[in-house]
């Protein structure tokens, strides 16, 4: 691992990633929601819980591997939980152990199964921006105190499921929807300057319930 890309990271907060199964969202008889609009997806999700665990985390949050040592900013993961209250998001995450790698910078294997001290934040402001039809794929950015995510975001056809494809502010370039949907091969990360292909899955899948 690049020392200054490992210094780069440890400076960066943790990421956003959830947890669970969840009971589907009711949305009551004729209230089907309006996600072609920034405030509709606002009005839809607010009072609702978001969640994701296993499968659903990827292997690189945020676009660093799950599997490194990345000290306090390590995107190894149980689960978290977002909850969307004012129009903000209070994330509550679950760190997993990395084993087999207790130093710094080192490579190893992220246990979920070994769950840490859970972790709070809430956002100060979410933008969302570039909406297209039925919240296919729409511009997010996430603003925490003290960093930032930006990337893209999509809703599943039945409502029940949010993609969450998202980076560092200033880590990757091509993470937004015109450059294509969530998950397609648009990513360039940036690593000290440089454009390089990203290669690997960053794209939390959450689970809607509540509200």
């Amino acid at each position: 691992m690049n020392k200054k890309l490992l210094s780069a990271v440890m400076t960066s907060a943790l990421c956003l990633v959830g947890c669970g199964e969840a009971d589907p969202v009711d949305n009551g008889p004729g209230n089907t929601p309006n996600l072609s609009t920034s405030q509709g997806i606002m009005t839809f999700l607010e009072g609702k819980t978001l969640t994701m665990r296993g499968d659903d985390i990827p292997s690189h949050p945020n676009g660093f591997s799950e599997d490194v040592n990345f000290g306090a900013s390590s995107q190894c993961y149980q689960s978290v939980t977002m909850s969307v209250q004012g129009g903000n998001f209070r994330v509550d995450s679950v760190p997993g152990t990395i084993e087999g790698a207790p130093n710094a910078g080192q490579t190893g294997t992220c246990n979920p199964d070994l769950p840490q001290n859970a972790l709070s934040f809430t956002s100060t402001v979410v933008s969302i921006e570039n909406v297209s039809a039925d919240g296919e794929c729409f511009d997010v950015a996430f603003t925490y105190p003290g960093f930032r995510q930006v990337g893209r975001g999509s809703f599943s056809a039945d409502q029940r499921k949010l993609d969450l494809e998202l980076f560092f502010e200033g880590g990757a370039t091509g993470a937004n929807c015109a450059a294509g949907g969530v998950g397609s091969a648009s990513v360039q990360q940036v690593i000290q300057g440089n454009s390089v292909p990203f290669n690997g899955n960053a794209v939390q899948s959450y689970v809607i319930s509540g509200g």
